[in-house]
């Protein structure tokens, strides 16, 4: 036994030397590399290009030498055996920010983003959407779901996550939402910006004191017990009235007539509200009626608003398919908002559509440059509802909605599945700014029971795609489609 004790403390130390000497030269070479980058940044842009190649070598090398000192000595690194689960896009989404950005914040604002691409190219491409105008927003719908994520366990957990891309590190997760919700609710001067969750439990049902908790630390959620069994109606009037009053009126009747009766259990609520003024707002004396062209063969006419003087200077990109026009709204020390507009030559939505991926945004908006553009853009009032099961489960999530979904998270058992998801949104933009709104429902049945160059012209006179993102943390809020200013 001491041979062998001896034996491995021999091992121990020439292992440990073998490290300290891999440290040393790992060292050395770091500071090797981060002299090379000084140099190099004094080079040219092809001389830049081709030193790339010896900082990938050199990183590569430290890689390769710092893995042979991991693990322990005298055992082999075998790999971690991980559960399998359903698979969700690992693309970078990179995100333009203007603010300091935590990495929690990051995360979740990469999942908003991704999940509002997906769902924005799924009602698009939806025959019932088409020739429609879509509006809705993003951020929303995650926060509902993120709060019926927290409560979802097994495979239906999974098929959520990868719908809505959220981090799989729960403190990650309730951190970013918990970060992101408290600087939209942070008061500024210059517009108003607030979002609010809540939840909506039957006065008898049981639910999870932990998932009640965690409702309230990170998602700000409150819990109000009404009886759903007995008085489903005025449960219902309940929460309407609470959506109205947190979206300033904009959103009515978001729970509709028969969605909640007695086989329901909890009603899970967001609610999101904008109100900003244009930095550079139009004149309304320029406003003027103009033909929109709603298809090649159909116009209808709009009032246009139009932005040409010299002090016309916005964020501006072109490509050979699109247009893109930021404009910022005017605030005081909160975040930094704009609207952000895609326009495609004539009539291409599906050129706007291609522009509304990570890495195409990303790239109009680096290529941005501040500019002088002659801007005729239409006011516009869109109200748009949407009843979601049947499009996530489409998306990939289709157990949460099945007597198979697992929500034991939020009750300790399995007696609870979703039965709607509904959403509902509102905006309204005219020469002085513009008026959003937005509210999500998220509603459960119990299982048992169920049922210099030249100026540039922009000029917005047929369908385009807008976006309201929040600058600081490159949270896309709303996101929508017109394709008539005048339709519903």
């Amino acid at each position: 036994m001491a041979l062998l004790s001896n034996t491995g403390q021999r091992n121990a130390i020439l292992y440990a030397s073998k490290c300290s000497l891999i440290k040393i030269i790992s060292s050395k070479l770091f500071a090797l590399n981060a002299r090379f980058i000084l140099i190099v940044n004094k080079l040219s842009a092809m001389e830049r290009k081709l030193s790339g190649m010896w900082i990938l070598v050199i990183l590569v090398i430290v890689s390769a030498v710092l893995a042979g000192c991991t693990g322990t000595p005298g055992k082999e690194n075998t790999p971690t055996v991980t559960p399998t689960i359903l698979p969700v896009k690992e693309t970078p989404v990179v995100i333009n920010s203007t603010g300091p950005v935590s990495e929690n914040e990051r995360s979740v604002a990469e999942a908003n983003n991704r999940f509002a691409f997906d769902l924005f190219s799924h009602l698009s491409k939806d025959p019932a959407n088409a020739g429609s105008n879509i509006f809705f927003s993003p951020f929303s719908i995650s926060s509902a779901l993120a709060l019926t994520y927290e409560g979802a366990r097994g495979p239906t957990a999974d098929e959520i996550r990868s719908v809505f891309h959220f981090p799989a590190a729960d403190t990650v997760r309730k951190r970013g939402y918990s970060d992101i919700n408290a600087g939209i609710n942070k008061a500024d001067t210059g517009y108003t910006l607030r979002t609010a969750n809540s939840l909506w439990a039957d006065k008898d049902f049981l639910f999870l004191p932990e998932y009640m908790g965690t409702a309230s630390q990170y998602y700000n959620a409150n819990t109000t017990n009404l009886d759903f069994i007995n008085k489903p109606e005025e449960s219902r009037a309940t929460i309407n009235q609470w959506v109205e009053q947190k979206t300033e009126n904009k959103i009515h009747d978001l729970i509709p007539s028969g969605a909640i009766n007695s086989a329901t259990r909890l009603v899970i609520t967001n609610a999101i509200y904008f109100k900003g003024t244009w930095i550079k707002q139009f004149d309304k004396n320029n406003t003027q009626p103009m033909d929109f062209q709603v298809s090649p063969n159909n116009t209808v006419p709009v009032q246009m608003m139009q932005r040409t003087d010299e002090d016309g200077v916005y964020n501006y990109a072109e490509t050979d398919g699109v247009q893109m026009l930021e404009m910022p709204y005017a605030h005081g020390n909160g975040k930094d908002l704009s609207m952000v507009v895609i326009l495609p030559e004539k009539n291409n939505l599906t050129a706007a559509g291609a522009a509304l991926d990570p890495q195409q945004l990303s790239h109009l908006q680096n290529s941005s440059t501040p500019r002088r553009v002659m801007v005729y853009f239409p006011k516009f009032k869109i109200e748009t509802e949407y009843r979601l099961p049947a499009t996530l489960s489409s998306m990939g999530m289709p157990m949460a909605f099945t007597v198979s979904a697992d929500f034991s998270g939020i009750d300790g058992a399995k007696d609870l599945f979703i039965s709607d998801v509904i959403h509902k949104a509102y905006i309204d933009v005219n020469e002085e700014g513009t008026e959003a709104a937005a509210a999500t429902g998220v509603i459960f049945w119990k299982t048992a029971v169920r049922n210099d160059s030249p100026i540039p012209v922009f000029k917005a006179d047929h369908p385009f795609v807008i976006l309201i993102r929040d600058n600081d943390t490159g949270t896309i809020l709303f996101i929508g489609q017109v394709t008539n200013p005048n339709g519903p």
